[in-house]
């Protein structure tokens, strides 16, 4: 597949402080790739440089095998919808669309054709003659993305666009979002500090933090196999249940030993690097494990602490292995604070990091 965006050994220094390092990231046409990541990790800061809003220090940017490194952003390509609308308050909707258009130079029936295919697509024909303070937040938040579309080019870049929306309206236009990317096919980069955005919308998702990309992959494989402790701990709400241990012989085969148990390897993949003797962190996911399953054949004593009913499932809170653990049921499964269970684990779908280099193993 052909290459839309190429970043080759990207850095970015505000004076004595290096923001981005040595990035490489290559984002292939019609890819929707999420920049995903806390805050002050960097990613809106890279979208600005893919951008042409901020100067890079080092390194070299393509778009469509074209060096823009060093080009103005209107000559670049891209469309940009920012975290704030943006929009002209004394102009109607219409107006706003067109406004980019006419500095250009396009002529009035393109610019016409252009905003019907928008408005169109984004289902604001109603709105186009409304002013910005007549609009919902949502309805601004879709003539902002109206107004990048357009452009008609190549590239979208979105910094965080739903953030300022409340839950019920960032899950509409999150759907809005990707129906749009389905429909017209384009390269869309995404910045997001919002898992369930980055997991919901993306071809790829690059976590980054420091600067770095820690991990980039498609979803499932960043969340069922997450490359060190800090993608597995950031992505996954609750968050990966983490046991220190120890790795053990035990039969013909390895146990992690932790706190007095010992809980078997059997079934997991390794990476490479699991040897006894070796100090372990075993990452269990809430819904990877099982509570009073008739059919494990090795189980482990706990004790329900909070129980948090969420409708189609209820969040167990336990006292396992010495510390707090929490674990995914089905909603119509009840238990009552201080109830005893027994739990198995789903080990195919665990994962083990190394304690010291926090690497997956």
């Amino acid at each position: 597949m052909a290459t839309s965006v190429s970043i080759k050994d990207l850095s970015l220094n505000f004076g004595a402080v290096s923001v981005l390092k040595d990035l490489d990231l290559d984002i292939d046409d019609g890819e929707f790739l999420v920049l995903l990541g806390s805050s002050g990790c960097g990613k809106s800061t890279l979208l600005n440089c893919i951008a042409g809003l901020l100067d890079v220090s080092e390194g070299q940017i393509f778009i469509k095998g074209k060096n823009v490194t060093w080009e103005e952003p209107k000559d670049r390509g891209i469309g940009m919808v920012f975290q704030s609308y943006a929009l002209y308050p004394q102009m109607t909707v219409r107006k706003n669309l067109a406004f980019g258009l006419k500095i250009a130079g396009l002529p009035q029936p393109e610019i016409d054709k252009r905003i019907a295919r928008a408005a169109e697509i984004l289902q604001i024909q109603p709105l186009l003659n409304r002013k910005p303070a007549e609009l919902s937040g949502g309805q601004r938040q879709r003539v902002a993305i109206g107004r990048a579309l357009v452009r008609d080019v190549d590239v979208f870049l979105f910094d965080e666009p739903l953030s300022n929306l409340d839950a019920k309206l960032r899950s509409e236009l999150r759907v809005e979002i990707k129906r749009l990317h389905q429909s017209l096919k384009n390269t869309m980069i995404y910045v997001t500090h919002d898992q369930i955005e980055a997991l919901t919308l993306a071809d790829r998702i690059a976590i980054m933090k420091s600067g770095l990309i820690q991990q980039l992959d498609d979803p499932m494989t960043i969340y069922n196999r997450p490359k060190n402790l800090f993608v597995a701990g950031f992505i996954g709400s609750p968050a990966m249940n983490f046991l220190k241990g120890e790795i053990v012989a035990d039969g013909d085969g390895l146990s992690v030993a932790t706190d007095g148990l010992r809980i078997p390897l059997d079934g997991y993949v390794s990476d490479g690097g699991l040897a006894t003797g070796g100090k372990v962190v075993l990452g269990l996911r809430p819904e990877h494990i099982h509570v009073d399953d008739p059919s494990a054949s090795r189980s482990y004593d706990a004790v329900v602490d909070i129980e948090e009913p969420m409708g189609a499932d209820n969040l167990l809170w336990l006292k396992f292995a010495g510390q707090s653990t929490s674990v995914r049921i089905a909603g119509a499964r009840r238990y009552a604070p201080g109830s005893h269970l027994k739990l198995s684990f789903n080990m195919a779908l665990a994962s083990v990091f190394d304690a010291e280099t926090e690497l997956r193993i």
